[in-house]
């Protein structure tokens, strides 16, 4: 009640309480949206993570002036994680080639956005360090929720301690990457193909309140291994191609991007094979489990083109069946 209170409040100082609401569909966090029908207007609303409200107001604003397309935000009442911000509509990527727009072509709009973003100084906007311990923390999302689901009988403290300490060693070169502003949810459901704008512009980008300074390739990555959806054959290798012929010398050699993009590819497929059973058990959302054999077959093809030998001999010593059986957590099954 008293956010509806609030929310009733917020939107009469902006003269908008006669705008009627329309809820739209929510995502893997507490964050919520409703469009101002007719005003071109979202309303976010998310009073449960104040930091991550701050920085998506600061991190539009840094994208926007770097000619990129974040929702502009026209007032906010911090207070109570309310924001009124610009509607860029319905066409996310992720309908737009569900109704047969040209997949390339959304592809390549987003590769050029990737590259304008990582040819900028990381140090003109601050954002938390993306370090060892946030990376190793995350691969430790497997430890804590794939396993008690899958293999109940290994000790969980015991298997954590000695995969953190594989990848420890495996995610170094990840270091030592030139840094760059990493929006971290960079993928389909996140971008959007904007009317009337023109280059890099036309791709609106969403989702970014959990930006982090670290390596490029986490994006470039996130993009192109899509938990969500199979790219057709060889768009992947073309969309590398393209990134990598267009980045600046600064960012490094082609094999070094290479090595982090499968690094990165192996980490994050990694947490998400944890992060989907979380969603499904602590948060109800057990949508997400429909990904699970997709991210499991992405883990396994990631290790491999990264070299991570250990870490796959590892989790088939310790999780038998893994690469087969770890799907049980799919409502087809």
């Amino acid at each position: 009640m008293a956010q509806t209170l609030s929310r009733t409040a917020f939107l009469a100082q902006h003269n908008l309480d006669a705008a009627a609401l329309e809820p739209l569909p929510g995502d893997a966090s507490a964050r919520r949206y409703f469009r101002l029908t007719g005003t071109g207007q979202l309303l976010m609303e998310d009073p449960s993570d104040p930091v991550g409200f701050a920085a998506f107001i600061r991190v539009a604003a840094h994208l926007n002036a770097l000619g990129l397309s974040a929702p502009h935000v026209f007032g906010t009442d911090p207070a109570n994680g309310l924001a009124l911000i610009e509607d860029f509509g319905s066409a996310t990527y992720g309908a737009l080639l569900a109704q047969g727009h040209d997949e390339g072509a959304l592809y390549e709009l987003a590769i050029d956005a990737l590259v304008h973003l990582h040819s900028q100084p990381a140090t003109t906007i601050r954002t938390p360090a993306y370090d060892m311990t946030t990376l190793l923390d995350e691969i430790s999302i497997l430890s804590e929720w794939f396993l008690p689901a899958f293999a109940p009988q290994v000790d969980i403290a015991d298997f954590d301690t000695q995969f953190r300490a594989l990848w420890r060693d495996a995610l170094e070169p990840v270091l030592a990457a030139p840094e760059t502003l990493v929006l971290r949810d960079f993928h389909i459901d996140n971008l959007m193909l904007l009317d009337g704008r023109k280059g890099i512009a036309a791709c609106g980008l969403l989702d970014f309140q959990d930006a982090v300074t670290g390596a490029a390739e986490y994006d470039l990555m996130s993009l192109l291994q899509d938990a969500r959806r199979d790219l057709a054959p060889g768009l992947e290798t073309a969309m590398l191609t393209r990134y990598l012929d267009a980045v600046p010398p600064a960012c490094g050699t082609r094999n070094e991007i290479l090595t982090r993009y499968h690094l990165l590819g192996a980490q994050r497929h990694t947490r998400l094979v944890g992060l989907f059973p979380r969603l499904n058990t602590r948060d109800g959302k057990a949508g997400y489990l429909k990904f699970m054999p997709r991210v499991l077959r992405q883990m396994q093809t990631a290790l491999e083109d990264a070299g991570l030998h250990k870490i796959a001999d590892f989790m088939d010593n310790e999780l038998p069946g893994w690469r087969t059986s770890g799907a049980q957590f799919s409502p087809a099954r």
